[in-house]
């Protein structure tokens, strides 16, 4: 199993300057890959881009670009130059987002989300492989009909004509389109002890395509939290967790809050979500479950930390990504420090 960091995006209680010494830390530790988000802030490819320059051998990855945002061309353009300036160190992660976001700040309608992803990895390979991108799909036609379009191909050689490209994912059926079209899961909320459920769907999207399980990167985000009492810190993780089953989208369509409801936790679920969409975020954090935290995060000592990081390796986790709850960039580089030898402790990294 190898370490990843997951950055997020731009927050009121960030920097890039924060954000870019903790890649570069990462770098200095053997991490894997540091992944940046995008929601309706800061975008990913710009951090990457950033990131990639000031660092030697950390592969950056966007977790994600979301698909509403961005033309499939736009995006295979974006990925194959972030590539080639790194050095072949990028990494693809790709989303639909949600309603609210898709709907509301692209103006792209959220309709038949798994169809739209297909169609989307389609035309990305096909331009990243220097292919003449012509498609005939139902959410993308290439070129125009009737129109003074033709096929283009990318007008310049990459590092590499494949890379690899990630779906964010958390229902089965997106679970299984993961596994049959991408090369890797990013992963949230994720519980070594339900983890079976998941790989099931992701397994029976790989037989699709006729392949095992093997060489497909499961790669959870995972909440750290270093300390000497697991209940106070998981205290730091429960701002986050709340707002996922509370408050991302809507009453109707929240994945998360599914997610928590298909994990065991349905009546909390229900609750944390009333309380965060009555705009009681207090008291919806304070509702969710400490086992729903613990059983999802890296909370405690060294030592503890060791012993889950062992449970998401037997789990089928084979890229570990933290995500650091800390006061500041000095915490924030001790933590990956210890998360670096708690692997070392653990037995299970590569």
């Amino acid at each position: 199993m190898r370490l990843g960091l997951s950055l997020g995006y731009q927050t009121a209680w960030s920097t890039p300057a924060d954000h870019l010494a903790l890649a570069q830390e990462a770098d200095r530790l053997g991490y894997s890959v540091v992944w940046a988000a995008e929601a309706y802030g800061s975008d990913s490819p710009s951090m990457l881009a950033w990131i990639a320059g000031q660092t030697e051998r950390i592969d950056v990855g966007s977790a994600v670009m979301q698909i509403p945002a961005r033309t499939p061309a736009t995006t295979a353009m974006t990925a194959a130059t972030i590539d080639t300036l790194s050095g072949g160190r990028f990494r693809l992660g790709l989303g639909v987002s949600g309603p609210q976001v898709s709907e509301g700040w692209h103006g792209v309608r959220f309709a038949k989300p798994l169809a739209r992803t297909r169609e989307y990895v389609d035309v990305v390979r096909l331009a990243m492989a220097r292919k003449e991108v012509a498609y005939d799909g139902e959410f993308h036609t290439l070129p125009l009909p009737d129109g003074p379009g033709k096929a283009l191909r990318l007008g310049f050689h990459p590092t590499r004509e494949r890379i690899p490209i990630y779906l964010a994912a958390v229902g089965p059926r997106n679970l299984e389109l993961a596994g049959e079209i991408a090369d890797g899961w990013l992963a949230v909320f994720y519980a070594p002890d339900f983890a079976d459920e998941q790989l099931a769907a992701v397994r029976a999207g790989r037989a699709k395509a006729g392949k095992e399980l093997a060489g497909f990167d499961v790669v959870p985000s995972v909440p750290v939290v270093v300390g000497d009492d697991v209940a106070s810190c998981a205290e730091l993780v429960r701002w986050y967790a709340a707002l996922y089953v509370g408050g991302m989208g809507s009453r109707q369509q929240n994945f998360y809050n599914q997610l928590a409801t298909r994990m065991g936790y349905g009546d909390a679920a229900r609750e944390v979500q009333d309380l965060y969409l009555a705009k009681r975020q207090r008291d919806a954090a304070a509702a969710v479950p400490l086992e729903f935290i613990d059983r999802t995060s890296l909370l405690g000592p060294r030592e503890r930390i060791a012993e889950r990081m062992r449970e998401y390796a037997d789990a089928g986790v084979t890229t570990l990504s933290v995500t650091l709850f800390v006061a500041d960039r000095d915490s924030g580089v001790q933590t990956l420090r210890t998360v670096a030898e708690a692997l070392d402790l653990s037995g299970v990294g590569e």
